[in-house]
């Protein structure tokens, strides 16, 4: 008899797990506005929340590359919970690249030790959250907007103002600070509220307001924003190719057909095998862009502060370039999904709405390839030319 070795399951394979348990509700989910607890707990228990935290400090020491696979996946079910989940992991290295050592090493193993939620509410616009110094302590006052995955969150990260400081200070609160009060205005794109956290005096310490990178002038200290565009690539690459998967399935069940087709079904006719061929020939080129990009981050992440400001320069362009080619492919799938209903595109039908108002609220409100600054080139991408 030969004997039965189990390998223990990857991150991927959890991803997949955890994808098709939220999958199995997420029509109904959708259809409810806000995120809740019991979405949010299978994450927990799924032991991914700590992923990029390195092993030094008791995380799963996971690349960018493992990472925005796991966002993909998820984002494939449910594209809230991949928007949910790759905050959380821009959140959990944000001390590492805008906060002292100390403050690195202090939320990344409170993150590993209880497997903590974060999310923020960053609005440079909203200027409405003020921080006012007390001794060696600071209070924060004022209203800050969020929706309900900051609601949710063990970790908060907000944005506030001081008088006479022209640059916002980010500061972490954690949920159950003392002084918070959540106010609950149910409006928004699918799956969020809306709302609004009233601030009375809540104490925070210095060590929860993030300082900046020594040098602060660095290129690794602006890294934030490409590490944000590239998991918002691979959230819309999940949530178009969940739709063209769902489309497919339904194809199948189509029987409106002409009665001189001698078909059996629409799946067989030969205009819809094009379309979807075309479709997913272009979704596959962009899983092949975004996962190349992918590799030029992490080598730029692993350089650090020794990440020059052309080498930050080549690998924003490329992650532009995936952004912008992913969100076409995006509306393309989400566009042509309802031709291929043929005459049932009339009726409502939320199986395939909340794809692309996903795509559509999430990625294609304001198009990325519009009003792109005028130093940005088409990049070449390959590996074996990259510098970092």
């Amino acid at each position: 008899m030969l004997l039965n070795v189990r390998k223990p399951p990857t991150y991927i394979d959890i991803a997949v797990s955890l994808s098709q348990k939220l999958a199995q509700f997420a029509v109904k989910r959708d259809t409810e506005a806000g995120i809740l607890e019991d979405e949010i707990k299978p994450l927990r228990e799924s032991g991914l929340l700590d992923l990029m935290v390195p092993k030094e400090y008791g995380g799963g020491g996971a690349t960018w590359v493992e990472a925005l696979k796991i966002v993909y996946e998820l984002s494939k079910a449910e594209g809230s919970i991949g928007q949910l989940y790759g905050n959380h992991l821009n959140l959990t290295v944000l001390s590492h690249i805008s906060g002292t050592p100390e403050q690195k090493e202090t939320y990344y193993r409170y993150t590993a030790r209880n497997q903590w939620l974060w999310a923020n509410a960053i609005d440079r616009w909203d200027t409405k959250l003020k921080i006012t110094p007390e001794g060696d302590r600071f209070r924060l006052n004022g209203v800050k907007h969020f929706d309900s995955v900051v609601a949710a969150a063990d970790l908060r990260v907000f944005s506030a103002w001081q008088e006479g400081v022209q640059e916002p200070f980010f500061c972490i609160v954690p949920k159950d600070r003392l002084g918070v009060i959540s106010n609950w205005d149910k409006i928004g794109q699918s799956r969020t509220d809306s709302g609004s956290f009233i601030f009375h005096n809540v104490l925070i310490d210095k060590d929860e307001i993030l300082l900046p990178t020594n040098p602060s002038d660095s290129a690794f200290a602006s890294f934030m924003g490409i590490l944000a565009q590239l998991t918002k690539t691979h959230v819309g690459l999940g949530i178009g190719q969940g739709a063209l998967e769902a489309m497919q399935e339904y194809t199948k069940t189509i029987s409106q057909l002409k009665p001189t087709s001698g078909l059996d079904s629409v799946a067989q006719d030969s205009y819809s095998l094009g379309d979807y061929e075309d479709l997913w020939i272009e979704l596959k080129t962009a899983l092949r862009l975004a996962d190349e990009v992918a590799e030029l981050v992490q080598a730029a992440w692993d350089r650090e502060l020794r990440l020059t400001h052309e080498q930050r320069q080549e690998v924003a362009n490329a992650v532009f370039s995936a952004e912008v080619f992913t969100t076409r492919v995006g509306w393309m799938i989400a566009n042509r999904m309802f031709e291929l209903r043929g005459n049932s595109t009339t009726a409502t039908n939320s199986i395939f709405d909340r794809y692309w108002q996903n795509l559509r609220t999430f990625g294609g409100v304001s198009m990325p390839w519009q009003g792109a600054p005028q130093t940005w080139m088409r990049t070449h991408f390959s590996l074996q030319q990259a510098s970092c």
